[in-house]
């Protein structure tokens, strides 16, 4: 099994950085999920450890997931999400430079079942949610542009349809038009921080995961 990263630990939760390639929660289908790794990890030192799973990264996304360790703080933390109490920021290496440099999108996306896919389309209807992002270019290299990206929505593959409708598909992102090769199930997005107000103070807590080993994310900048 491979290294689990641990970026934080303490009784009532693990943050770990999510290796591209892995799903985040156990499945019969899957001898391999980070949820796996986890328990893997939390085997050492318990016998029978709870994993609750708050949130989920796509298979092809890299970077911050939580694990709470106890019920409670997984009702905490869910509505803490549900709430719109946390900020999660994203990393994004397109090819394309944008035509603007920061922006703000919003659209209307329906959720594409059979091909696993997510349309934007142009009116509002029953089926479409309207899902928003900001962005804004923060450094580049020779592979493209390092984008950094907060949703203020939490959309079904939001970031890669958003950015593929504005021409500017995520590098190895084959499934939303880009013909720029990357590693096997993998493409160029990476969950860099999550941030919550914690409860009863006015403190943020953030939680920072270190983006992919390769060359396409040499960047001077982060």
């Amino acid at each position: 099994m491979p290294n689990l990263e641990v970026l934080q630990e303490n009784n009532d939760y693990i943050v770990v950085n999510k290796m591209a390639g892995l799903i985040s929660e156990k499945s019969p289908y899957e001898n391999l999920t980070v949820e796996n790794q986890v328990l893997h990890h939390l085997l050492k030192n318990k016998r029978k450890p709870y994993i609750g799973v708050i949130h989920r990264l796509d298979r092809v996304t890299s970077g911050v997931l939580v694990f709470a360790k106890k019920k409670s703080i997984l009702v905490g933390f869910n509505e803490l999400f549900s709430s719109r109490k946390v900020q999660k920021t994203y990393l994004a290496i397109v090819q394309k430079k944008p035509l603007k440099s920061k922006k703000t999108l919003t659209n209307f996306l329906v959720k594409n079942n059979l091909e696993k896919r997510a349309d934007i389309v142009s009116l509002k209807s029953k089926e479409s949610l309207k899902c928003i992002l900001s962005y804004q270019v923060i450094d580049e290299n020779n592979f493209g542009y390092l984008l950094e990206i907060k949703p203020k929505t939490g959309r079904f593959h939001q970031i890669r349809a958003q950015l593929a409708h504005m021409e500017l598909p995520i590098i190895g992102d084959e499934k939303y038009g880009s013909d720029q090769e990357y590693f096997p199930l993998s493409i160029c997005l990476h969950a860099w921080k999550l941030s919550y107000q914690v409860a009863g103070s006015t403190d943020i807590k953030t939680y920072e995961a270190p983006v992919p080993k390769n060359n396409f994310w040499k960047f001077t900048k982060i």
